[in-house]
């Protein structure tokens, strides 16, 4: 497919992967290839799979993981949403002979297949599982919050309740190890201005103070004190299956769907009704934000997706445009808005993490002194 609209008005796209001047803080080097996937070639590759020494090192890392998990009733707690991600780390987990506590985070925006591939993971791998719920009322408001912040970060709340569940059963079961879904193979781009730290208690809630009309109780705050208590104190890591493995979306698919009868939902994230809705819609049509375009450039890198293969793919629609006004009407039935209060919040002008108080900085050097003082290439683990 031929990239036509390259330096068109101002447009410019990369030579090698598929992200463009729709993220703001892009650049170019003088070969035309962008700043995300140098990153890529000179940091982020070196800590995906990397064959042999990878497989030695997740042997190593589940033994470790089998012998601190002595005396507990569990080797790791994981995070399963009926995604591809999560349900693939379940998978190899059972394989490894793990003792796992699957947990769900439970905000209220399951769809029906969502659940579904939940259950058959829980029954077909015979795992225990535990649900943490969040309180409806609250949680509406807080998202509504959000829309009215009219920033891109968007399912911040989420983002934060997630791993303030898992390590909430971590901590309840003396586990030491939460194993998450998170890979370099699809998820190794993504600009600052799409998706900023939902570990940054002050951003949240400064958005919170300004737009939410009810003061939020209930709500399991994870910040980064909450992080580093856990790591440093209760001694929890965060680890991450699929940058030990060759993963394959598309193959990971075909495995889950033969052995744990999944179900595919309909694009990425739509696991959630919420999530899906805002990276389909909310996102490209208010902030010309369109994820698949992070998502398939890391994939190109990583060389599971060609760049014609992407651009054909990003030639389509995000969303289905004949079920997109039910896709609405939904979500602001679910959230007890009008449609009109809906249009008005995507015709706010847009803003970002920047615009509201943050510990941007604060973050940063906090996070540099974390992979000083541990010899980590990433914060995360």
């Amino acid at each position: 497919m031929t990239d036509i609209n390259l330096n068109k008005d101002g447009f410019k796209r990369c030579i090698r992967c598929v992200m463009d001047t729709s993220d703001c803080e892009i650049s170019f080097d003088e070969n035309g290839n962008c700043n995300h996937c140098n990153n890529y070639f000179n940091r982020i590759a070196g800590m995906a799979y990397q064959g042999e020494k990878s497989d030695r090192e997740f042997d190593a890392l589940i033994a470790e993981m089998k012998r601190k998990g002595r005396g507990s009733k569990y080797d790791c707690v994981i995070g399963v949403s009926g995604g591809v991600d999560s349900t693939y780390v379940a998978y190899l987990a059972k394989e490894r002979g793990l003792r796992v506590l699957l947990v769900h985070l439970d905000n209220g925006w399951n769809t029906s297949i969502g659940e579904e591939n939940v259950r058959n993971i829980v029954s077909l791998l015979d795992f225990d599982f535990e649900v943490y719920k969040l309180d409806w009322q609250e949680f509406r408001q807080m998202q509504i919050a959000f829309l009215r912040a009219s920033v891109p970060d968007i399912e911040a709340p989420t983002d934060m309740a997630i791993p303030a569940a898992l390590h909430y059963f971590a901590k309840k079961y003396n586990v030491k190890y939460i194993v998450s879904g998170g890979n370099f193979a699809t998820e190794g781009i993504l600009p600052n201005s799409w998706f900023y730290n939902a570990k940054d208690t002050r951003y949240i809630k400064a958005i919170l103070n300004r737009h939410c009309p009810i003061k939020i109780k209930k709500f399991p705050f994870f910040g980064w004190k909450e992080e580093a208590w856990c790591k440093m104190v209760r001694g929890i890591k965060m680890v991450y299956f699929l940058n030990y493995v060759p993963y394959s979306k598309d193959e990971a698919i075909k495995v889950l769907e033969e052995k744990l009868h999944w179900k595919y939902y309909g694009g990425k994230h739509y696991e959630s009704l919420y999530t899906g809705f805002e990276q389909a819609y909310i996102l490209p049509e208010k902030f010309n934000i369109d994820y698949r375009k992070a998502t398939f450039s890391t994939q190109i890198c990583a060389g599971t997706m060609t760049r014609e293969q992407a651009l054909e793919e990003l030639s389509k629609p995000a969303y289905n445009p004949d079920t997109i006004q039910d896709e609405i009407k939904t979500i602001c039935e679910k959230l007890e808005i009008s449609f009109e209060d809906f249009n008005s919040i995507m015709q706010e002008p847009p803003k970002y993490y920047w615009d509201y108080p943050n510990d941007e900085k604060k973050l940063a050097f906090i996070y540099n002194v974390y992979r000083k003082l541990t010899g980590k290439k990433d914060y995360r683990g």
